[in-house]
């Protein structure tokens, strides 16, 4: 299980400026603390096809009271809030390639998950290759 702390971003689409096409600074630095994190925690490399399982661990609001809290706690309510879970699966994905597989076309089945944590905000996952 690899954790990559602080705020989640999502892949963004790439911006067209006057020198061409280029990918946003901010989507180019979380791919490299992503890169960062799983050099540091796990650095297999991995063949064959591949099972990824992400979630994304959002912090509860301060704003939110009591009863919705709690109904967080009981697991009745999940984030809906950005970046978009697709675009949270891309970037972690995209940013292991060439470091934890060769393409992240390897990846065959996904599971992606947004929750809520009252703890630090995060995304955490998990790669194994399928036998």
């Amino acid at each position: 299980m690899v954790i990559v702390e602080g705020t989640i971003k999502g892949k963004a689409r790439p911006r067209h400026g006057k020198s061409g096409v280029y990918t946003p600074t901010d989507t180019v630095s979380y791919e490299n603390w992503v890169k960062t994190c799983y050099q540091q925690q796990d650095r297999r490399y991995l063949e064959g096809s591949i099972k990824a399982t992400i979630t994304a661990y959002y912090k509860v609001p301060k704003s939110y009271g009591k009863k919705r809290v709690q109904a967080i706690r009981e697991g009745l309510e999940h984030p809906q809030k950005k970046p978009d879970i697709d675009n949270v699966g891309k970037i972690i994905l995209d940013s292991l390639n060439k470091i934890a597989y060769a393409d992240d076309s390897q990846v065959t089945e996904l599971v992606i998950k947004k929750r809520f944590t009252e703890e630090l905000e995060r995304v955490e996952f998990d790669l194994e290759v399928i036998r």
